[in-house]
């Protein structure tokens, strides 16, 4: 795996030495504007990721306002989180026509709408439609081209990009939490909600910074440009000949002293000129733009089927049919922490020592750390990006299973500090999926991994609010969930069984080649 990494990271190299054109076209690849896509995705992911994160604060004050059932309540984030996930397919359908920009400046707008309506709920029905929902696919439509951008812009350090950009679902945790906390005790949770929605509408302008990058568009613009620049030259040659035309006239007339009816009359010929020729490029946009989409909308409809449907689906490779059944299992118990740690703190008393250092800070500061240096890690030639992303998961899973047996601050501060490194997989995510399927599927499988996860993490904290509904306890919680993440993890540790016989395939497949 790790020869094999480095063998892909070579191969860039090689056809951009052997293509200067294509060098060019893509100058800001690995640099320029790409850190502005880091930084982009980074708000981005402290905005949606942060605030998701951060909704243990609000879950307990809408017990205490609608008095429901606290499986009923968790539904509230599990939606949002879910949603956020869960479209990733269709967002991906929804890129390929609008592009990134486009789709993210409305996913910004939708999220911020969520937060405000969400603000005059009535009852927890109410918040699942606005927050859950309307707030949920916004947030999706923002975090999807987030982190398909910064995949388009980077070849080099792609890890590290991806974990400097995820980063800010720690920061934004550690941030939103205390600002939650703040909000939500000087004016109320209702109000805490409109000031949030109005920082949340920031997204709009992360959108704006997302330049796109794809060839295909780009090939496009410089036609459309050429062909402007072509009509804007043969409209002043019209103007010119009959500028000369006119002059001639013009010299002819003045000795018969008729010079001011012919200059008006050339004057009246420019001006309809001008007027037609405007008229023509107009419509010539028009039908090129149209032309544009729906060729745009043709193709990504047909490699969006291809890739889930088609003969070529994703679904074939047996390796990343048990990577999406991981990504069934593992988030429900990850999410898991950050929704019910406040309600674990209470039960266990130690809520002074949480009030002033919160243990989903600790995990957030950790888990900061634990993105950059494992993106670092998967981005040496040397380290396995697979077996690094096995460790942290197998580490993430058994801090699950022991948190309940932690009743101290102290080691309940141990035990979200494993969370909170471990946790930083996620930097390694978009790299494993990328060895598993090629650069060229990166972003359907993406989308599909993804997926999985809005799955596990519409399902898991609901699960965890049921059982402690019967049982009055969280600690079954934490272990059927970590439970079910070792099995994720069993069905990750089968990667070697299931892979040869399409290394098996590959290698008969590539040595004629050779």
């Amino acid at each position: 795996m790790c020869n094999r990494r480095a063998v892909m990271e070579k191969e860039p190299e090689k056809s951009v030495k052997g293509r200067p054109e294509t060098k060019r076209a893509n100058r800001n690849i690995d640099g320029g504007w790409a850190w502005m896509m880091v930084l982009s995705s980074f708000l981005v992911h402290l905005l949606v990721m942060g605030s998701q994160m951060a909704l243990g604060i609000l879950n307990m004050e809408w017990l205490e306002e609608f008095g429901q059932s606290r499986g009923l309540t968790a539904w509230v984030s599990s939606l949002s989180m879910g949603i956020t996930l869960i479209v990733g397919p269709f967002i991906g359908l929804f890129i390929n026509t609008c592009g990134c920009r486009k789709t993210a400046m409305i996913g910004g707008f939708l999220t911020s709408l969520g937060w405000v309506l969400s603000a005059y709920a009535t009852s927890v029905h109410f918040l699942f439609i606005t927050f859950g929902v309307t707030a949920g696919i916004g947030s999706g439509m923002v975090y999807l081209p987030a982190v398909v951008m910064v995949g388009q812009y980077f070849q080099k350090r792609r890890a590290l990009a991806q974990g400097l950009s995820t980063t800010g679902t720690g920061f934004g945790t550690f941030l939103i939490t205390v600002l939650l906390k703040y909000l939500c005790a000087e004016f109320g949770w209702r109000n805490a909600m409109i000031i949030q929605g109005a920082v949340t509408l920031n997204l709009c302008v992360c959108g704006a910074l997302m330049r796109p990058l794809d060839q295909v568009e780009k090939n496009w613009r410089d036609c459309m440009e050429k062909i402007s620049d072509h009509k804007e030259i043969s409209g002043p040659t019209l103007l010119n000949n009959e500028d000369g035309k006119a002059n001639g006239v013009l010299h002819e007339e003045v000795k018969n002293g008729t010079a001011t009816v012919d200059h008006e009359t050339s004057c009246n010929k420019e001006s309809t000129i001008n007027e037609m020729v405007t008229k023509d490029m107009s419509k010539l946009g028009i039908l090129k733009t149209v032309t544009r989409m729906t060729v745009a909308v043709r193709s990504g409809c047909r490699a969006w089927y291809s890739s889930y449907f088609g003969t070529a689906s994703l679904f074939t490779n047996k390796v990343f049919v048990a990577f999406v059944f991981w990504a069934l299992l593992a988030y429900c118990s990850f999410v898991i922490p950050f929704i019910h740690l406040p309600e674990v703190v209470k039960l266990y008393g130690v809520s002074e020592q949480n009030n002033i250092f919160p243990l989903t800070s600790i995990i957030a500061i950790v888990h900061i750390f634990g993105k950059i240096i494992l993106g670092y890690l998967g981005d040496l030639p040397c380290v396995s990006a697979w077996n690094a992303f096995i460790v942290s998961n197998f580490t993430l899973g058994v801090s699950i299973l022991i948190l309940p047996l932690m009743h101290t601050y102290a080691s309940l501060a141990l035990v979200c500090a494993l969370i909170g490194f471990s946790s930083g997989y996620f930097s390694l995510m978009p790299v494993v999926t990328e060895d598993l399927v090629g650069i060229k599927q990166l972003a359907n499988a993406y989308g599909i991994i993804i997926c999985a996860n809005g799955i596990s993490a519409l399902l898991g904290p609901p699960f965890a609010g049921w059982i402690y509904d019967i049982t009055q306890k969280y600690d079954y919680s934490f272990y059927v969930c970590g439970l079910l993440y070792m099995v994720g993890i069993i069905c990750l540790l089968l990667e070697p069984c299931l892979k040869s016989k399409n290394e098996l395939s590959e290698k008969s497949n590539a040595s004629p080649d050779v």
